[in-house]
């Protein structure tokens, strides 16, 4: 206010100045009045500028401006440039006390209003338990009587649990309503199981109108919790009713029949946690039947029920209507459970078939691939329309390649499966370079390393004839196929591909490398059989002969790497390819170190020259490549006479 102030009276100074400037005569104590007014006019303006950048004070209207200085004084003072504004530290303003009494309010009335809730609820429970087992104890109340107010207090607390639904406490009426639905659910269980009052089929039907009526209720009144109440209703009744009998085709009719109410309801309703309560209880009871009763010569009805038990969960993550808003856990729910509903399914035929027909069991992982490569497809269609169906149909596609590559081994023995692995890669390798698809490729590499260590730690071959035989067969395939990772990664110019590439390139000349090194072992160890035929005696002459045949195994591993080493680097200099020219180097001065190391305490004196003259060779040919820079490395251009000037 005090600015404020200041300002209306820096307006009068302004009119003050214009009478004197108009003809007023002046004395020398009016013209230091004057100059006092200046000064004063002057620090109004600052102030006024500083509360404008601090945004503590609008700026003064067009109006107050022309009023305030219409007419300039008759000797204004030299204009100073505004001063700089004010750097003021921000204070965090303190919660103010209303917000901390609000939390304390929120508190105060969520335990009020739920915890006080429940509890008052239970008391309630056990109250009226302790006087109906009193009253059940003195035989004041028959066994009809007992059921009939049961039952009759189950209807009674539903239906006044309305009146608070209508005034606004919905909450506390579905509480009301899980209370009266739990008593008429016990009611008509004590009346068969108990007391034996009504036949097992007039109880499943009350139960299941139980059942309906709270699905109905759940529908008009959009309430998920009231839908769950059904469904928990729902999967108990048959163990409420269960009288240790063998009814599979009952059972089973009766949770399909659940099964497709709870896939019309999230058709309907965003209610997708309805899934997994529909498909615990079907699993559940499903499994308990399974352990208690089932038979081999159950197969075909069993196995029937399983498949339509899968196919409405495979279905439903398509169908399930998507909610607006909802916890990550819950939305992401279809994907876990189409995930574990195939697992599960497999798993179901793998028990039931595994000790008829194995094979038969890949047949079924075959079949089990094809539908979920449709199902893939039919979310692919509609991703266009819900991106959230992104997720799952890749889910489905990966459903659908981990189910062939299981079905391989269990259709092949031995190597077959390692072939059947990489043919996998190569065919999903193929197809994920037509798509340009990176989840593809995944799996790709996936199959084609499950195949490599296979190859390379469990296949045990037994050839009968070098070279030509199921072991370099299996190998020729694998390369191939590494071959194939190298050739595309190399069409890509991501840093992906280039590593893919290098990584393939690696992998197949290993693979080589073990599979020649196979074929010299192989050679030597028949050689070395046949020197001891059955019935002939080992003597001084076989061993000096085994020790020939050693020496020999030797000098031929030797002369393997160095070949491959000169062939890696003739390939490297033709296609001009760096990396390749660094692995031959590598393997060259690793047969470098054998030769020097190994072979010269090791090998007889002819085979110790022959390797010595055939590296030093190698080493210097390709020496005399490098400095003749065929390939300009040094950036220096090769004289007429064939040698570099400075060569």
């Amino acid at each position: 206010m005090l600015l404020r102030n200041l300002g209306d009276r820096h307006t009068s100074f302004a009119d003050n100045a214009v009478e004197i400037s108009l003809g007023t005569p002046l004395d020398p104590g009016q013209n230091e009045l004057l100059e006092i007014r200046k000064l004063i006019s002057e620090l109004t303006g600052r102030v006024y500028r500083i509360e404008r950048s601090l945004g503590i004070e609008k700026a003064p209207s067009e109006k107050a401006t022309t009023t305030a200085s219409p007419v300039e004084p008759a000797a204004p003072l030299p204009a100073k440039p505004p001063a700089p504004p004010l750097a003021v530290p921000t204070i965090p303003p303190r919660a103010p006390a209303s917000v901390a009494r609000a939390r304390e309010a929120n508190l105060e009335s969520r335990i009020g209003s739920h915890w006080l809730n429940r509890i008052g609820i239970t008391a309630v429970l056990i109250g009226v338990s302790y006087f109906l087992k009193f009253a059940f104890d003195n035989n004041w109340i028959g066994p009809a009587g007992r059921v009939s107010i049961g039952l009759l207090a189950g209807i009674a607390v539903v239906v006044w649990s309305e009146q608070f639904r209508r005034r606004g406490y919905q909450l506390f009426s579905y509480s009301l309503k899980a209370v009266g639905i739990g008593v008429l659910y016990l009611s008509l269980w004590a009346a068969f199981q108990v007391y034996s009052l009504v036949p097992s089929g007039v109880a499943f039907t009350a139960m299941f109108l139980v059942t309906l009526s709270t699905a109905a209720m759940a529908i008009a009144q959009d309430a998920e919790i009231l839908a769950a109440f059904a469904l928990a209703g729902g999967f108990t009744t048959p163990l409420l009713l269960s009288t240790g009998q063998n009814r599979e085709v009952q059972l089973f009719a009766y949770l399909a029949v659940l099964d497709l109410a709870t896939l019309l309801l999230v058709a309907l309703k965003p209610w997708r946690r309805l899934l997994l309560l529909s498909y615990i209880g079907t699993l559940a009871l499903f499994i308990g039947w399974y352990s208690t009763f089932y038979s081999r010569p159950q197969l075909g009805p069993t196995l029937g029920f399983a498949t339509f038990f899968f196919a409405i969960f495979a279905v439903a993550p398509l169908v399930a209507r998507q909610p607006e808003s909802e916890f990550a856990l819950f939305s992401a729910l279809p994907f876990y459970l189409a995930f574990f509903n195939a697992v599960v399914y497999f798993l179901q035929i793998y028990g039931m078939y595994e000790a008829i027909s194995k094979p038969a069991t890949a047949w079924f992982a075959l079949a089990l691939a094809a539908v979920y490569v449709f199902l893939s497809r039919q979310a692919g269609s509609r991703h266009a329309h819900a991106i959230a169906l992104q997720q799952l149909h890749f889910l489905h596609l990966a459903l659908a390649i981990g189910f062939i590559t299981i079905a391989i081994p269990l259709r092949l023995d031995g190597h077959w499966i390692t072939i059947g692995w990489m043919v996998e890669a190569g065919v999903l390798l193929w197809l994920a370079d037509r798509i340009r698809s990176d989840f593809l490729n995944a799996f790709a590499v996936t199959a084609l390393v499950l195949g490599v260590v296979r190859l390379v730690a469990i296949d045990d071959f037994a050839p009968s004839s070098p070279i030509f035989n199921a072991r370099m067969a299996t190998y020729a395939i694998a390369i191939a196929v590494l071959a194939a990772v190298a050739w595309y990664g190399s069409k890509r110019s991501d840093e992906i591909g280039k590593m893919g590439t290098a990584a393939a390139i690696v992998a197949l000349n290993l693979l080589a490398l073990v599979a020649f090194s196979h074929e010299i072992s192989d050679y030597y160890n028949r050689q070395m059989s046949d020197l001891v035929p059955s019935g002939r005696r080992w003597d001084f002459r076989v061993s000096a002969e085994a020790h020939r045949l050693r020496i020999a195994e030797d000098f031929s591993y030797s002369a393997l790497w160095m070949a491959y080493g000169a062939m890696l680097m003739i390939v490297g200099f033709w296609r001009r390819s760096a990396f390749v020219r660094w692995l031959a180097l590598f393997l060259i001065a690793a047969t470098t170190v054998k030769v020097f190391v190994y072979d010269v305490s090791q090998l007889d004196r002819a085979y110790r020259i022959v390797s010595f003259i055939v590296l030093g060779v190698l080493l210097l040919s390709i020496s005399f490549v490098y400095q003749r820079d065929w390939l300009r490395l040094s950036g220096r251009k090769s004289s007429p006479g064939g040698d570099s000037p400075q060569a």
